[in-house]
C-alpha cells in the first residue's frame, strides 16, 4: 500500500487505568507494545498498511504507571520497517525497565548485532501481516541470530495459514513466541484450526501472548476469546505472557483503555495465582527482567 493511501488510525486512549477485577502484581510485565516517532527524524516505510500518529516513550511509561505495570516490552512496530533508531533509543534510556525485539535486515554485521543485545534486545521479529516486516523468507537466518545472542524469535501471523512454515516453527532450537493468541479472527474459526494449530506449536515448546483480543474480535466485551485464552494457558500455563498491544495501531473507531483489556486477563485467567505468574515469573523468565 501506497504512503498516500495508507489510512490514519487514532491514537491510544488519553487516561489508561488498572484493572478493577484485581491488584497487578509487584513486577509485572506488559510484554507487547510499540513506540512510534514522527517524521522527518524516524522516516515511516512508504509501503505500509496505516498511519499511525507519534507514540512517545514517555506516553507509554505513562500508562505503565497508571495501570500498574513495573516493565515493559517495545517491539518494533512494522511502519518504522527495520529501522529500530528509535526503539534502540528508548531502550538505552530506560535500560532497567524496558527490552525490545527488533526487525533488522538479517545481513547487518556482528557488530550491529552485539549492539542490539547491549541495548536490551532479547529477541527478532517475523511479520506476515502488516507490511515494513521480514517474512518466513529469512526465517532460518534469524534463528540462527537468536541462537547466537540467547534470543527468541517472536511471530506476528496468522496460524491457519502457516502452512509448511508450521514444522519449521516446530524444529527451532530457539524459544518462539506467538503474537495475540495465533491472531486469527475467533469467529471465523468455526473448525477449530485456529485453535488446534495453536495447541500444536505449544505442545512443541512456543510461548504465546495473551493479547490483542480485539485484533481477534470486532466488538467488546470480546467474550469469544475466552474460551480460546484458557484452551491456551491450560496448554502452557508457563510459557504465556500478556501484552497490552499499546498504542493499538491499525485500530480505527473507540480504542480500548489498556484497563479494560487487563479486565479482560481475569476472564481468561481466573486463577489469580497463575494470572500474576503470567504477568511476572513467566516474562520475567523470557525476557530477563529481575524483581524489583
Amino acid at each position: 500500500m501506497s504512503h498516500d493511501a495508507a489510512p490514519t488510525c487514532p491514537g491510544p486512549n488519553p487516561q489508561p487505568r488498572g484493572p478493577r477485577a484485581y491488584s497487578i502484581p509487584s513486577g509485572a510485565v506488559d510484554t507487547h507494545a510499540h513506540v512510534i516517532g514522527a517524521e522527518p527524524r524516524y522516516a515511516l516505510v512508504e509501503a505500509r498498511s496505516y498511519t499511525p500518529p507519534p507514540a512517545s516513550a514517555e506516553a507509554y511509561l505513562a500508562m505503565l504507571d497508571a495501570t500498574g505495570m513495573t516493565f515493559g516490552v517495545l517491539v518494533q512496530v512494522s511502519v518504522h520497517g527495520t529501522d529500530n533508531t528509535l526503539l534502540l533509543e528508548t531502550l538505552a534510556a530506560h535500560r532497567h525497565r524496558l527490552r525490545g525485539i527488533a526487525v533488522a535486515p538479517p545481513d547487518l554485521p556482528a557488530a550491529a548485532w552485539r549492539v542490539m543485545a547491549e541495548s536490551g534486545i532479547t529477541g527478532l521479529r517475523i511479520n506476515t501481516l502488516f507490511g515494513g516486516g521480514i517474512g518466513f523468507k529469512h526465517l532460518d537466518r534469524y534463528a540462527a541470530i537468536c541462537a547466537d545472542h540467547g534470543w527468541h524469535l517472536q511471530f506476528l501471523t496468522d496460524v491457519r495459514h502457516l502452512g509448511g512454515h508450521e514444522d519449521r516453527i516446530a524444529r527451532l532450537r530457539v524459544p518462539c513466541v506467538i503474537d495475540h493468541m495465533g491472531h486469527f479472527p475467533v469467529d471465523d474459526d468455526a473448525d477449530g484450526t485456529g485453535l488446534a494449530t495453536m495447541l500444536r506449536l505449544l505442545d512443541a515448546g512456543g510461548w504465546v501472548k495473551l493479547s490483542g483480543a480485539y485484533r481477534l474480535q470486532a466488538e467488546p466485551p470480546y467474550e469469544g476469546t475466552i474460551r480460546l485464552a484458557r484452551a491456551l494457558v491450560a496448554a502452557a500455563p508457563d510459557r504465556c505472557v500478556w501484552g497490552s498491544d499499546w498504542p493499538h495501531v491499525a485500530q480505527w473507531g473507540k480504542m480500548p483503555n489498556v484497563g479494560d483489556l487487563l479486565d479482560l486477563l481475569a476472564e481468561w485467567v481466573p486463577d489469580a495465582a497463575l494470572r500474576d505468574r503470567i504477568l511476572t515469573a513467566n516474562a520475567h523468565r523470557l525476557y530477563g527482567f529481575t524483581s524489583p
